[in-house]
């Protein structure tokens, strides 16, 4: 099922991934086309994001890939689970995208699938490749912070026993 997060918005899918094998650059929100059967499906909290990808194409934006499975109770209407679906943008924020994407190494990719308000948006970012020895350094990074942050905790709660001793 779908979870509720703190902004109003409910959390459909989110692509962790994305965050460890990219660099974010910058984020927009966009609106996505969909059948009703795909709604349903979403609002069932079924979809993943792990392939997916936008491209530019024809001064439209598209979205590859993310799988949003059929609707269980569908019948002929239902829709095919990886089919492209055009995304809902400005045209300048089209042309922006276009333009940084042609970069070398430049990529754009969904971050997450959520209800605003009722209607099914999705976070795409615009992303630079990490190489492997980023990837190690951010996992690196967070497991000290992880540690550090135990020995915060535990020097506190031996503060703390100590206090209550006395």
């Amino acid at each position: 099922m779908a979870k509720e997060t703190g902004t109003g918005r409910k959390l459909v899918a989110q692509n962790k991934k994305a965050r460890h094998d990219y660099h974010i650059l910058d984020t927009y929100e966009c609106g996505m086309v969909l059948t009703g059967t795909e709604v349903k499906s979403l609002r069932q909290g079924r979809s993943s994001l792990v392939d997916g990808f936008v491209q530019i194409d024809g001064g439209e934006a598209w979205l590859h890939n993310v799988h949003i499975p059929e609707y269980t109770q569908g019948t002929w209407t239902n829709h095919s689970a990886r089919r492209k679906r055009k995304l809902l943008m400005h045209r300048a924020e089209i042309d922006k995208l276009a333009s940084k994407s042609q970069e070398t190494g430049h990529t754009i990719v969904p971050l997450a699938i959520y209800f605003k308000d009722g209607r099914a948006k999705v976070e795409i970012a615009l992303a630079k490749g990490k190489k492997e020895y980023d990837k190690r350094q951010t996992l690196r990074e967070k497991q000290d912070t992880r540690e550090s942050n135990r020995a915060i905790a535990a020097a506190r709660r031996r503060q703390r026993a100590k206090q209550q001793t006395l």
